[in-house]
């Protein structure tokens, strides 16, 4: 009886370690876990907005265009020969009557000197003539003379006259090709590089010598779509081009994307459409005293609206582009992001004017479109320049509140398993004791 007695006694013991292992083991279960519930969902993103106001706004266009000089002159020259000099530095300014070549002279020299040798040879028999004619003149009233004779005399002064002034004729055409050898400037401007250099051969009217571009003005043609055509002829109740029809200033845009500081007027609008591209060629009329601008050069036309449009202007950084959509959250009345679509096809500045798609109003997120998704809650800021600087330091407290807690939930992690370390030797000493 008495081993069935310490075996039962055993069997106590052993049950009573196994509750105090299975104690320990679910508090150090309950400290892995740190103490706490469920896991709570984290707060909503704050976000930046800004609220929507229709206002009137001034829509600029652009239009790609080109810049042309007002006259632009080929030089060429008159007569053939071998080009003797070049009286000028290639992309040199020039003025109206500058020396721009000299071709070889002498045998022009030579051949006014030859026409003129015939001129007098010509004046002298004409005068000869007409010193006979009025010798014999008188001779007829006196019958001394038949009048046939008198005809042959008239006759022969009439032919050295006319000899007189071919002669003149050749020394006149002598002389200009004498000063068509020696080719200035027709206006002022800027002449390109010299085509032919000094003992090249020049051949009349064929050979391009240089070219010489005026300045100051410039025009600068682009085209203009038939619609906007349109659009101007209904708002000016005339065409563009007619009569006193009062434009807006043309702006000019550089390719550094810098504005040019002075504005151009209408020039010309082109009578006819192009059937092809459907667009009308325009110029306009730009000052040039700097030599800013030189012909074939690329520049952007700005050209505003005659009638402002009521539209709201909403930051670049606030709109999502996706396969040629536009889109922005903004925020409902249950404080959550949705998802519209909007129609945006002009940009002031970095702002896009936002012509359908949000309503005046409405709150539109412009900071953290990253957080958001659609129908996901949101926490609403003003996007302000100090709201910014207040969300960074809330953003900062928070992150402190936050590794307070952790500091906190490890304290209770290592306290739990200390206190069941002290319950299980309080239960070792007990048992000892028994």
């Amino acid at each position: 009886m008495r081993p069935n007695y310490y075996l039962h006694e055993q069997r106590g013991e052993l049950l009573k370690a196994g509750a105090v292992t299975v104690a320990v083991l679910a508090a150090l279960a309950l400290a892995g876990c740190g103490g706490k519930g469920p896991a709570q969902a984290p707060p909503p993103p704050e976000v930046g907005v800004m609220k929507a106001v229709t206002q009137p706004i001034a829509v600029f266009e652009e239009y790609v265009g080109q810049t042309e000089a007002v006259d632009t002159v080929e030089i060429r020259a008159r007569i053939n020969g071998l080009l003797e000099r070049q009286g000028f530095e290639d992309g040199a300014r020039v003025k109206r009557g500058d020396l721009l070549f000299v071709i070889d002279q002498q045998p022009f020299i030579a051949a006014l000197a030859q026409t003129k040798a015939a001129l007098a040879q010509t004046q002298a028999a004409h005068l000869n003539s007409k010193q006979n004619l009025d010798r014999i003149r008188p001779l007829l009233a006196d019958k001394a003379i038949s009048q046939q004779d008198l005809d042959t005399a008239i006759a022969r002064e009439a032919t050295d006259a006319a000899n007189e002034d071919a002669a003149k004729a050749q020394v006149k055409t002598a002389e200009l090709n004498l000063e068509y050898a020696t080719i200035r400037a027709p206006r002022d401007g800027v002449i390109s590089k010299a085509l032919i250099k000094p003992g090249g051969l020049v051949n009349a009217s064929t050979t391009l010598l240089t070219t010489l571009y005026s300045v100051d003005p410039i025009y600068v043609n682009f085209t203009v779509s038939e619609q906007k055509l349109l659009e101007l002829q209904r708002q000016l109740k005339r065409n563009p081009g007619e009569g006193n029809a009062k434009l807006p200033p043309f702006r000019l845009k550089l390719a550094d994307g810098s504005e040019y500081k002075s504005s151009g007027k209408l020039n010309f609008v082109d009578a006819a459409v192009d059937a092809k591209s459907g667009t009308l060629q325009v110029r306009v009329q730009v000052p040039n005293p700097e030599r800013l601008l030189r012909a074939g050069q690329l520049v952007r036309v700005i050209f505003p609206s005659l009638q402002e449009l009521n539209a709201i202007r909403i930051p670049q950084q606030a709109v999502q582009e996706l396969q040629g959509k536009r889109s922005v959250y903004v925020v409902d009345a249950e404080s959550k992001a949705a998802y519209r679509e909007i129609t945006a096809n002009t940009r002031l500045g970095n702002d896009w004017v936002v012509e359908a798609g949000v309503v005046a109003g409405e709150m539109v997120i412009v900071e953290g479109t990253q957080k958001v998704r659609p129908g996901a809650p949101v926490k609403p800021v003003t996007a302000t320049s100090d709201a910014k600087d207040d969300a960074k330091k809330a953003g900062g407290k928070s992150d402190d509140a936050k590794k307070a807690g952790d500091a906190k939930d490890d304290a209770k992690k290592a306290a739990v398993p200390q206190e069941a370390g002290k319950d299980a030797a309080k239960k070792d000493d007990v048992k000892g004791a028994k």
